[in-house]
């Protein structure tokens, strides 16, 4: 009879003793967001990114999770949750780009982000915006009270 190996699964996770920025706002998370951003295509290509913080709204980091075509990205709820865990955090700011310069969110959009929402609570991580962003300008699902 044959052995049966089962693989071992690690985590492990290290902000490698950074100093973290921090959160306060809207409008500091969308200076952050876009400091990342590839400027040479955010008017192109559409992309998805989740920024992770700790309880204290610390920074612990910006996961790439998405790159689309002119007009969407695709984003997996297991994916965005997955790296939420791994990376031990509390809270989430969902971001991306409308390459068409258009800040005003689409119904998909809103879907996505109720959708994150009831799921993030039944792990206790809250999702704490959802930032549309253009090189010039951003629109927040929190300041406008649709979250």
């Amino acid at each position: 009879m044959e052995e049966l190996k089962i693989a071992e699964i690690k985590v492990s996770y290290s902000t490698g003793g950074n100093l973290k920025a921090s959160i306060t706002g809207s409008e500091s998370a969308y200076r952050l967001l876009l400091s990342c951003w590839d400027k040479s295509i955010i008017e192109f290509q559409e992309e998805f990114k989740v920024l992770l913080l700790n309880r204290a709204n610390k920074v612990l980091g910006i996961y790439p999770l998405s790159k689309g075509g002119v007009s969407g990205t695709f984003v997996d709820p297991k994916v965005v949750f997955s790296v939420a865990l791994k990376c031990n955090a509390s809270g989430l700011i969902l971001s991306h780009n409308h390459p068409s310069g258009n800040l005003s969110p689409s119904e998909s959009d809103k879907s996505l982000t109720k959708k994150l929402i009831a799921a993030g609570k039944f792990l206790d991580i809250k999702i704490l915006d959802h930032i549309i962003i253009t090189s010039g300008s951003y629109y927040s699902f929190a300041d406008e009270g649709i979250m």
